[in-house]
């Protein structure tokens, strides 16, 4: 059962969605709150080991308490995908994984991710000659601070890497802060010539 939990939290622990419900290809709702299933899915192996009158509302619960649950065995494995040092993680991930990470794979997303997202915001940052805490320090920022705002969170947002969260707890801006801003850089970029130069010649020169 707990084998279930962890794949029905892959979407949540993936930055895809921000709550389980939300990810319209997952069963869990199927489990969680009786919704109708499709023809192939049986829910009678795992939801028989209830012994509770709702047994929707126990699988619910059990899933809420897992997601508390910190040393899960099946999160304990070394970025979800390998077990030993880091050397060896580091190892595999340079041989054998791609750059860039399918975000419907957790695990895989993870190993990719290790590189703090300080680093590359830095990185990019100088070539772009700006102060990122400008951007933090004041309320109201410039036309071009905000378009460099702008620059380095859709290049991190395109890494795969990094959920919206962690994306806007480095600008100081909320989730749903970074959704809007992502959406109105991608449209920039596919307008502007200029812009999207620009971010071409940031992911050349720090190897994104």
């Amino acid at each position: 059962m707990l084998l279930s939990c962890y794949i029905h939290r892959n979407p949540l622990r993936a930055g895809i969605v921000r709550r389980l419900v939300a990810y319209r290809w997952s069963s869990y709702p199927v489990y969680a709150y009786n919704k109708k299933p499709p023809e192939w899915l049986r829910t009678a192996p795992i939801l028989s080991h209830f012994d509770a009158k709702d047994k929707h509302r126990a699988y619910r619960e059990m899933t809420q308490r897992y997601s508390r649950e910190e040393k899960r065995i099946w999160e304990d494995f070394r970025h979800g995908l390998f077990l030993g040092s880091q050397k060896f993680v580091n190892r595999i991930r340079s041989k054998y994984l791609s750059e860039k990470p399918d975000v419907e794979i957790p695990q895989k997303r993870h190993v990719l991710r290790d590189t703090n997202p300080e680093i590359i915001l830095k990185k990019a940052a100088k070539v772009l000659q700006c102060n990122t805490n400008d951007f933090l320090q004041s309320a109201r920022i410039s036309d071009s601070d905000k378009l460099n705002r702008d620059l380095l969170i859709f290049l991190l947002w395109s890494t795969g890497w990094y959920n919206n969260q962690e994306i806007g707890n480095l600008f100081g801006l909320g989730y749903s802060s970074i959704s809007r801003r992502v959406t109105i850089m991608k449209s920039q970029i596919s307008k502007d010539a200029g812009i999207h130069k620009r971010l071409e010649e940031i992911k050349s020169r720090i190897k994104v």
